[in-house]
Order: structure tokens, then C-alpha cells, then sequence
């Protein structure tokens, strides 16, 4: 059996600019039970789809409890195990339970902070080749300069479950 879904399509969400988040009028994606972790070695087997499709600088550990998110880069984050709400997009976003085998993949500037986890809740994140991670808590002065930044992160080539021909390729533009 594959590992990846090839016929998964990703549910999308555009979250407006809160004054505080800046978001992104690139569309937040979830991919829902996207990669097969029914074995013995979740992280491992998530890390190797996001590095086959040009996705690295990978970690392991769950959300952060509190409302950030990321200017200079685009993040990807791989549910290896357990589940969550995460609050995705800010104040004035979604409350969206994510868990083992699903995928969210958020544009520079998306706000995301765990609301609640299971025990055992854990998640791989990686990034599109670029500068390193960037870690932002809302503030207006922040904000203001994440307007600044956003603009110009590049656009990955690849969709980091479905590749180059993935939906995120044709999604962001």
C-alpha cells in the first residue's frame, strides 16, 4: 500500500489580515488522512515524504500553546501521532482538529497555536528551501513588518505530500 494518497485533495481556507495576523491571500491547506502512519515509525516515514519533495530543515514536536506565526517562510506541519485542536489564521480563524496521517500547510504569515493535544500528540514541520524559520508572536509593530516580508517569500516548486504536480503547486500563486 502507498504511503501517500495520491487522490487526496486538500481542504483550503483563506483567512483575512486580523491587524495583529497577517495571514496570507494564499489558501491554508489541509490534506486529511493524507500519509499512511499505521506503523511503528510515523516521524520517520513523514520526514521521508517531505524530503523526497524538497521539503526539509524538519523537526519533531507538537504546536506551540500560544498564538505565532512565521514571515519569511512557508511551513508544513505532518501529524505523526495523537490529535489537536489548532486554532489556524488568528482570533478571527478556524478551529480545525487535525490528527495522525493529516497534513497542514500554511503560507508565510498564517497564524496557528494549540488550543488542546492528546498525550501523545506529535507532528513533523519542515520548510521549502529558503531562509531559516522565523518565530512571531502578534504585536502591531511585528506586524507591520511582516507586511514587508510576506510579499516576498518565494513559492515552493513542489507540494510537499503530492510533489510537483501536487495541488499546492497550482493553489499558490
Amino acid at each position: 500500500m502507498p504511503v501517500v494518497r495520491q487522490d487526496v485533495e486538500p481542504l483550503t481556507f483563506v483567512f483575512a489580515d486580523d491587524g495583529l495576523v497577517p495571514n496570507n491571500p494564499m489558501p491554508f491547506l489541509v490534506y486529511k488522512g493524507a500519509i499512511d502512519v499505521a506503523n511503528g515509525h510515523p516521524e520517520t516515514t513523514i520526514e521521508g515524504v517531505f524530503g523526497a519533495n524538497g521539503w526539509g530543515a524538519m523537526w519533531r514536536n507538537g504546536v506551540y500553546d500560544f498564538a505565532h506565526y512565521h514571515a519569511t517562510v512557508h511551513e508544513v506541519l505532518g501529524v505523526a501521532r495523537g490529535h489537536a485542536k489548532v486554532r489556524f489564521g488568528g482570533d478571527q480563524g478556524e478551529v480545525l482538529e487535525i490528527s495522525a496521517g493529516d497534513v497542514a500547510i500554511l503560507p508565510a504569515g498564517t497564524g496557528h497555536q494549540c488550543l488542546a493535544s492528546s498525550r501523545d500528540f506529535r507532528v513533523v514541520g519542515a520548510y521549502p528551501p529558503g531562509p531559516p524559520m522565523d518565530l512571531q508572536r502578534p504585536t502591531p509593530e511585528k506586524h507591520a513588518k511582516a507586511l514587508q516580508t510576506i510579499p516576498q517569500v518565494k513559492l515552493p516548486k513542489t507540494d510537499p505530500v503530492l510533489g510537483a504536480d501536487g495541488p499546492l503547486v497550482r493553489l499558490w500563486k
